[in-house]
């Protein structure tokens, strides 16, 4: 298309240039020798009244001296012979034009121009005392006749190549304003169908590449939108089921060591095996939990006596003390109960399977004046790189662990502008800490966090001690 633009333009520009430059050129020409030979005219008229006074040649050689075109040797005068016997033709100056030329233009009566060497000679007739006619001859060079001409046409050909390269200038210009954007827009569309979800296209060119490229993108954020959330759905419910799993593994513990209780716990083993793997796959791409609309939300501390009833059986097996603070009175938080109790799920079923039998642990709430702070702690051996931990995938390097379920405690966090940190608990093990913003709006303002930290802070260290 470029290229096409290209030649259009180059096409119609020559023809238009040739159109105009070619009958300019013809007419200033056709000026320049109307100029020269009007100027002989005059030049011829003024020896005119001399001729009709005398025909004597002392004083018409002074009248031709005092003319431009006689002091430089352009002017002869021709004479007839008078008729009367021993009478002679006159002429006087330098004689350029043919004698037919002459005789013709004094039988006809008329002005006419003759081409003689190094230019043309114009012969003009007038009428003389005798009444005879005596031809002036005035000689016009060739290059008066063409004085100028070279000059214009050389102009008349600058401006043409100029408007011929400025029209293709612009017209490439123009071609690739078009065609880059269609260029873009189909690579982005080749790599959106090889898998590089990550292809965009400026939003720029022509207002209909304009609109194609703003459908494009939209569509390509839908298409990751919807992977995203398949994967995050699937990366979810999978990891729910770690719960019951956990349950499973801990009550075939106690079925002792008869060949159905191997089974079982076989069994169990597979299953987490199983739903470890489809974690994994599921997380090829980063999930992303919008933030709670205004109005929605759980009761965080019924969701925490929820849970804990829920855990309690299990501790209560295991011979571990349990603590729970802070869940008295109701704490309104921007989270959808599923969500929070999937974040709760995942680290309490950290604490069982990363702790051992007998290890106590506490959940406490500390409600602040605009983030609740959820605390979930244990008296294990502690995670010895909580950075590794947070990182997405690894959670602390640990056999049978996925990384999800921080990951998944972190983006409830996050969603209301809060985030989550692991640190070392009073229990003397792992303290997680999720930070909670009770205002959704907060999640874009990440550079205040600091400051509602520190009015929190202190009332959490408080509680704890």
């Amino acid at each position: 298309m470029r290229w096409a633009l290209v030649k259009v333009s180059l096409a119609v520009t020559v023809m238009v240039v040739l159109a105009f430059a070619l009958p300019l050129g013809i007419v200033i020409k056709e000026m320049a020798r109307d100029r020269a030979f009007s100027n002989a005219e005059r030049q011829a008229a003024t020896i005119g009244p001399t001729l009709t006074v005398t025909t004597e040649r002392r004083p018409l050689e002074r009248a031709v001296e005092s003319t431009p075109a006689g002091a430089v040797g352009r002017m002869a005068v021709h004479i007839p012979a008078s008729g009367e016997p021993g009478s002679l033709p006159l002429e006087i100056g330098k004689r350029r034009a043919a004698k037919k030329d002459l005789a013709t233009v004094e039988r006809i009566g008329r002005a006419s121009i003759a081409e003689v060497s190094g230019g043309s000679a114009l012969l003009q007739p007038t009428a003389i005392g005798t009444g005879q006619i005596a031809v002036v001859e005035i000689f016009v060079p060739e290059g008066e006749v063409s004085n100028g001409v070279d000059t214009a046409w050389l102009v008349l050909a600058g401006v043409g190549i100029a408007l011929i390269v400025g029209s293709v200038a612009v017209a490439d210009r123009l071609g690739v304003r078009m065609v880059q954007p269609a260029q873009r827009l189909a690579g982005a569309a080749h790599d959106l169908g090889e898998g590089k979800l990550g292809a965009r296209v400026p939003e720029e060119g022509p207002p209909e590449l304009r609109s194609a490229a703003v459908a494009f993108n939209s569509m390509a954020d839908q298409v990751v939108q919807l992977l995203a959330n398949e994967r995050e759905l699937a990366a979810d419910l999978s990891h729910r089921l770690r719960t019951p799993l956990t349950v499973l593994r801990l009550n075939a513990a106690s079925l002792g060591e008869s060949a159905a209780a191997e089974q079982t716990r076989a069994a169990v083993a597979q299953l987490e095996r199983e739903v470890d793997t489809i974690i994994r796959t599921a997380r090829d791409a980063k999930p992303q939990t919008a933030a709670a609309r205004p109005g929605a939300g759980c009761d965080v501390s019924e969701v925490v006596r929820e849970r804990m009833g829920f855990w309690s059986a299990l501790a209560e097996d295991e011979g571990r003390k349990v603590r729970l603070a802070g869940v008295d009175r109701p704490v309104r938080i921007p989270v959808a109960r599923p969500e929070l109790a999937a974040a709760l799920d995942a680290l309490l079923g950290n604490v069982f399977r990363h702790t051992p039998e007998g290890t106590a642990f506490s959940v406490d709430v500390h409600n602040g004046d605009d983030a609740v702070i959820v605390l979930v702690s244990d008296a294990g051996p502690g995670i010895a790189d909580p950075a590794a931990a947070m990182a997405r995938g690894n959670s602390g390097a640990r056999d049978g662990s996925t990384g999800l379920g921080l990951d998944i405690v972190r983006r409830v966090a996050e969603s209301t502008g809060g985030d989550v940190r692991i640190g070392r608990s009073v229990l003397g093990g792992t303290e997680v800490r999720i930070w909670i913003g009770l205002d959704p709006r907060e999640a874009a303002a990440g550079d205040r966090r600091g400051r509602r930290r520190g009015r929190v802070r202190p009332r959490r260290k408080a509680a704890l001690g």
